[in-house]
């Protein structure tokens, strides 16, 4: 059985590429030891993340199956881990505010918070761009949206990475940061019962106390759903299409050159180096089929979006970041009813991240060649993004 963790985290690509050669499913080991399959190939994964025989409902797991990352109840009754009815219940209600029209309302917003951003970085210097942009944008846009005070904003980074990342040395971390985010929700929703503003989470609640359509453990997993992958899925995309633009320079040339491009840019940044290297576990309903492979009722599946989104019987030269490339058809925000719920809005928070840097610091180069990923088998996503910014070439040190 093959240990998942063998290679992930410093060469994901090269482990999904020699798995995906050798064979459509593997049989391996999950982050806590127990077996799971592993699935590489773009068809067989895209075909997987639609078939209604895999399961988000931790109830569909034989004893002795990788699970995944456990929450208390009162954060784990969300649409990750549920089918429908259910589902389709509390996707209806929230799907409104991540419309192509509402998102478009967003975009000014947006902008503005962007432009805030890079206006406290002055004309020129040397900064993290993970924790002095792509970091504060997406969660100053989610927070405004779920209408998350200021003043309760300033851990719930340090929540979320220990979660995605969690620290060997540390753990009782991950503990510890669910038992604080458990916290920081039931106070939030308590405050906005008290004083209902005009925001997405005064809306859920208003479902919960009036119409009776969500549950309270529902109402606040998805509190914490919408917040946690808003914020987590946007910062590591923003972040990682910037290095993929810093390490290919011809690439970024063309699209300073052409900024109306970024938007199909983005779909390619996407594909190269998404925010998510595996889609969330599944359980088997009954023997399924995957690539020729016979998966057993009960066990878990993972589908590896990474490497789908590198196959190259579905992208040619996949290894190649090509911005004049079509990437549509990538599997990095999901296929089928779990697509991703804040795909327009992460798109779009992406776009306006690149075109407000590149359009105000024409010089932007790394100031470290070595990049350190988070030491996560899921997320991918940049520890830090040391750059060095300036506005014209006389001024870039």
């Amino acid at each position: 059985m093959t240990d998942l963790a063998d290679g992930l985290i410093e060469q994901p690509y090269d482990v999904y590429r020699r798995l995906r050669e050798s064979a459509p499913a593997h049989r391996i080991a999950g982050t806590d030891g127990n077996p799971a399959w592993i699935v590489t190939r773009y068809e067989d994964v895209r075909a997987a993340l639609a078939d209604p025989r895999l399961s988000l409902d931790k109830r569909h797991a034989a004893p002795g199956n990788y699970r995944g990352f456990a929450l208390p109840p009162a954060l784990d009754a969300n649409l990750l881990n549920m089918d429908p009815p259910d589902h389709t219940r509390i996707r209806r209600l929230v799907v409104r505010a991540f419309t192509a029209r509402r998102v478009e309302q967003l975009r000014a917003p947006i902008r503005q918070t962007a432009d805030r951003l890079l206006d406290a970085l002055g004309e020129h210097g040397t900064t993290d761009l993970i924790a002095s942009y792509a970091a504060p944008l997406p969660i100053t846009v989610i927070c405004d949206l779920l209408g998350v005070p200021d003043g309760q904003r300033r851990d719930f980074r340090t929540w979320t990475d220990t979660l995605v990342a969690p620290d060997p040395a540390r753990p009782h971390a991950a503990k510890e940061a669910v038992a604080a985010m458990l916290a920081f929700f039931t106070g939030l929703l308590a405050d906005k019962r008290k004083q209902p503003a005009d925001d997405l989470l005064s809306d859920l609640i208003a479902v919960r106390d009036e119409g009776d359509r969500l549950t309270e453990d529902e109402l606040m997993s998805l509190a914490f759903l919408i917040l946690f992958a808003g914020y987590e899925n946007t910062v590591q995309l923003i972040g990682n299409a910037v290095l993929g633009l810093l390490r290919h320079p011809e690439q970024l040339a063309a699209l300073r050159e052409d900024p109306s491009r970024i938007p199909s840019a983005v779909e390619e940044f996407v594909r190269y180096e998404g925010p998510a290297l595996l889609a969330i576990r599944r359980f088997a309903t009954e023997d399924v089929t995957l690539g020729g492979v016979t998966v057993p009722a009960g066990e878990t599946v993972l589908l590896s979006l990474a490497a789908a989104n590198r196959d190259p019987a579905r992208f040619p030269d996949p290894d190649r970041l090509d911005l004049g490339r079509d990437a549509s058809g990538h599997l990095a925000l999901g296929h089928g009813i779990h697509y991703c719920l804040g795909a327009p809005l992460a798109r779009a928070e992406t776009e306006i991240a690149l075109a407000a840097l590149l359009e105000r610091f024409p010089r932007l180069a790394l100031a470290e060649t070595d990049v350190r990923w988070r030491p996560s088998l899921r997320a991918r996503g940049l520890v830090a993004l040391e750059v060095t910014y300036g506005k014209n070439l006389v001024t870039q040190r």
